[in-house]
């Protein structure tokens, strides 16, 4: 099957999380992998000159984390702008620093005039059970301050609810309590991920009886059409071949070096080699359901999720180690 590569992500994780959530994509562990700030500036031109010289129309972009705390920020949303980055329009807010009111309403009064536009953010639950699933005390009442700050300030503000068998009985409290402040325009549930330490978390992945004691207005808080039961995916041949994949350059400390002495065509070559060469190593999604599924399966996946963790069974079952290009710790791909 052909995929055709859509865009490239160019990415340093750089600025550190105030969070340790229990599962963490990028698996933070306190220690930043990316590479000065400047420096990656520096590179993401000089890349996307090469890409555009070649005449690729591809669009080419610069993004960075783990959290959006950059020390300094005004400087860094100026210096975004001017290479497109999507972070100047749309704000991830979890994970920066604890503020008071005052605090809260000075950063959102800032993101607005920088032309900033959306704020999302993510709670797990209600206060005890979100400030210890994000590892931080005071987590849930910080959110809650910033979420009223930007409001305040004209800004949209939406939430994401993880859904797991633990954070389900405390959706209609949660729900009420943002919808009663009026906090965020848009409120919707997720099922987590099962990738970085999103692995350890797998006993709790809700099912579609858990999810079925909902109240029904909440419900369709959770998009079905993106989430289903395993059992669905695999009567209904709802899988979707994916012919599409995004690239993923992760500047670090360990590769820098290497990445600056590169063409950008033989690294954009290079990128696409270990997409091919790690989904060369696994059977296609449709194989694997046939050999792990379970069509009585209640547990609830995206695609991509259930494709994740047939491949973890394929890897364990063969004892192979493919470089993980879905690792987003490092250079890779998604597809789609």
């Amino acid at each position: 099957m052909d995929v055709k590569t859509e865009s490239v992500l160019v990415q340093n994780l750089c600025v550190p999380c105030g969070c340790r959530c229990r599962y963490c994509l990028l698996s933070w562990d306190g220690t930043p992998v990316g590479v000065g700030w400047e420096r990656s500036l520096a590179f993401f031109r000089r890349f996307r000159a090469g890409i555009r010289a070649a005449r690729l129309e591809l669009p080419v972009e610069f993004a960075f984390g783990y959290a959006m705390e950059h020390p300094d920020l005004p400087t860094a949303l100026t210096q975004l702008r001017e290479l497109g980055s999507p972070h100047t329009e749309f704000f991830q807010c979890d994970g920066m620093r604890l503020r008071n009111p005052e605090e809260c309403r000075g950063l959102a009064a800032l993101l607005s005039r920088e032309g900033v536009k959306k704020l999302n953010f993510t709670l797990y639950g209600l206060e005890d059970y979100h400030d210890r699933f994000a590892a931080r005390a005071g987590d849930f009442a910080a959110i809650l301050r910033m979420m009223a700050a930007a409001g305040e300030q004209g800004l949209s503000v939406s939430c994401g609810i993880p859904l797991t068998l633990e954070s389900l009985p405390q959706i209609p409290e949660l729900v009420a309590l943002l919808q009663s402040r009026k906090l965020a325009s848009r409120i919707f549930l997720f099922v987590p991920h099962e990738e970085g330490r999103g692995k350890l978390i797998a006993p709790i992945r809700v099912t579609a009886s858990a999810l079925s004691e909902l109240p029904q207005p909440l419900q369709v808080l959770l998009n079905r059409k993106i989430f289903r039961p395993e059992g669905e995916w695999l009567t209904t041949g709802a899988f979707v071949p994916e012919t599409r994949r995004s690239l993923l350059l992760s500047l670090r400390e360990d590769n820098i070096e290497r990445l600056e002495r590169m063409e950008p065509l033989a690294l954009l070559r290079e990128l696409e080699a270990l997409d091919e060469q790690y989904y060369g190593a696994f059977p296609s999604l449709d194989e694997l359901a046939k050999r792990y599924g379970d069509p009585a399966g209640e547990k609830l996946y995206r695609q991509r999720d259930l494709f994740a963790h047939y491949r973890s069974r394929y890897a364990a079952e063969l004892g192979i180690h493919p470089y993980d290009v879905t690792d987003e710790r490092q250079s890779g791909s998604r597809r789609y």
